[in-house]
């Protein structure tokens, strides 16, 4: 048996409305919020007493989404340092197709981000960076070139 599809990056934020501003911005679609709690909740994370509020948001393209988790209880741990360099083990960035790498830069920048290196460029074919966004998580941009 195969998976189906991957259904949605889950990301843990301590500002949920700046976060959706970001995500937002970047040109993601909110697709709605609610507050989890209860048993289910606690089984599917290994905690006891979960209650969060989350942010669902999409691509354009509705095929790719992330789940945007703002923890009342208990509360979030801090996995170190926010500006932890690109070659941390674990999880270390989302990317993003964009049509213009430059106005999306500028763009986000009034939400927070910041670049993480420079705009770089692979041979002919992209145009590529990273950026820190909120909560320090590291998104990536690309560009095709034509």
């Amino acid at each position: 048996m195969a998976i189906q599809r991957m259904d949605n990056v889950g990301i843990v934020v301590e500002d949920l409305d700046a976060a959706i501003a970001f995500f937002v911005e970047l040109g993601m679609e909110l697709e709605g919020r609610a507050e989890i709690e209860g048993l289910v909740a606690d089984q599917c994370t290994g905690l006891d007493g979960v209650r969060c509020d989350i942010a669902m948001v999409r691509t354009p393209d509705g095929h790719s989404r992330l789940e945007l988790a703002k923890y009342r209880s208990p509360a979030a741990i801090s996995a170190g340092p926010r500006n932890q360099p690109h070659n941390i083990l674990g999880t270390h960035r989302v990317m993003f197709a964009v049509d213009d790498i430059e106005d999306t830069v500028a763009r986000l920048r009034p939400h927070g981000a910041e670049l993480v290196g420079e705009i770089a460029r692979f041979e002919d074919s992209y145009r590529l960076c990273y950026i820190r966004g909120p909560e320090g998580i590291i998104v990536g941009l690309a560009e095709q070139l034509r």
